[in-house]
């Protein structure tokens, strides 16, 4: 068979690559194109909710995505990884407790996890950092005082905080035995080979706009990271307003009602895949613990729900690699059961 059957190697691999950057955008079209055939009020409505959906995010989605950039134009990022390589234990900490006190969203804190793998801190400390921002913020932390009450806000933040903590040692006795070398998809920032090691120190320049090459290298990595967080999220969302419209909301208050420990198991694998995001959660727990449902299911779901939520986990699936995806899932699972048993051993004692 001749070569001119087949495109050249460096053709294919170009096509392959073009694939791989595409085919997420090409499967949220394909949704919406088969909506639009079958369910036209469906498309509209899944594509005005995708689009709310990823302005009321974008606030954070810019301030994290200029702060990758930033950090990598200027040459912080060597600095920031060195602030990190201090006591295990002191930076798993303080990853927690920033992670808890944040104002990122499950989402808007991806690019920023991305460039601190990429810099060279420790997975440890990240992850602790990682699973603690999506549960609790300053606003979340207020609205859930309003709509439920103070006690509840002060024990989710503990919740957050303990999560990050749980899930930074548990990384770091892995990563004693060598696991979790390189955490970052290859591509991904500098993922990949060696991509978890601390570079070799620079000076930082913070005047980066006056160097022509420090200038691309902000433009490049901006625009980068806000096209693939674009992409993924697109898709995210316009899967969550299919769960929204066709999974009706009485299907998770009989889910999530009751006492006991089955319901924490229960509320703790429901908010897995929680379709509605920690402000939209809110009222729903409110509603179901005035109607008798264990207070520990509630933290439970709303733990669960923040951390693994869709946009959240096709987000993370898209950044790092499947062990470390799967140990994402395992610990937030786990966090959020721990967290939901504690609470309500704690409303009854």
């Amino acid at each position: 068979m001749s070569d001119a059957t087949f495109p050249r190697p460096g053709l294919r691999l170009a096509l392959r690559h073009l694939w791989q950057d595409q085919r997420v955008w090409l499967a949220s079209a394909a949704i919406l194109g088969l909506l639009a055939v079958f369910d036209p009020p469906q498309a509209a409505d899944s594509t005005l909710f995708a689009a709310s959906a990823i302005l009321n995010t974008a606030p954070y989605l810019i301030l994290s995505v200029a702060i990758a950039a930033w950090a990598g134009a200027t040459g912080a990022d060597n600095m920031i990884a060195k602030a990190f390589t201090g006591v295990p234990i002191l930076m798993i900490g303080l990853g927690a407790l920033a992670g808890g006190l944040s104002p990122f969203c499950s989402c808007g804190v991806i690019p920023l996890i991305a460039a601190l793998l990429a810099m060279g801190v420790p997975l440890s400390a990240v992850m602790a950092f990682w699973l603690a921002s999506p549960i609790m913020d300053p606003s979340m932390f207020l609205l859930t005082a309003g709509v439920l009450d103070l006690e509840f806000a002060v024990a989710k933040t503990v919740a957050a905080i303990g999560l990050g903590l749980f899930g930074g040692f548990v990384v770091h006795l892995a990563m004693r035995d060598g696991a979790f070398a390189d955490p970052l998809r290859e591509g991904i920032g500098n993922g990949g080979c060696g991509g978890a090691k601390i570079r070799a120190p620079k000076p930082v320049v913070w005047r980066f706009w006056t160097e022509p090459e420090r200038r691309a290298k902000f433009g490049k990595t901006a625009l980068g990271t806000t096209l693939f967080l674009a992409k993924w999220l697109t898709l995210a969302f316009v899967l969550e307003s299919l769960m929204l419209a066709w999974i009706p909301a009485e299907t998770v208050t009989a889910a999530l009602g009751g006492e006991g420990l089955l319901p924490i198991v229960t509320a703790t694998l429901v908010g897995v895949p929680a379709y509605l995001n920690g402000y939209a959660a809110l009222p729903l727990v409110g509603g179901l613990i005035e109607q008798g449902m264990a207070p520990g299911a509630g933290m439970a779901f709303l733990v669960a729900g923040g951390v693994t939520s869709i946009p959240a986990a096709m987000a993370v699936w898209a950044l790092a690699r499947p062990p470390v995806f799967a140990l994402y899932l395992g610990l937030s699972l786990t966090g959020a059961f721990l967290s939901g048993l504690v609470f309500q051993l704690w409303t009854m004692a």
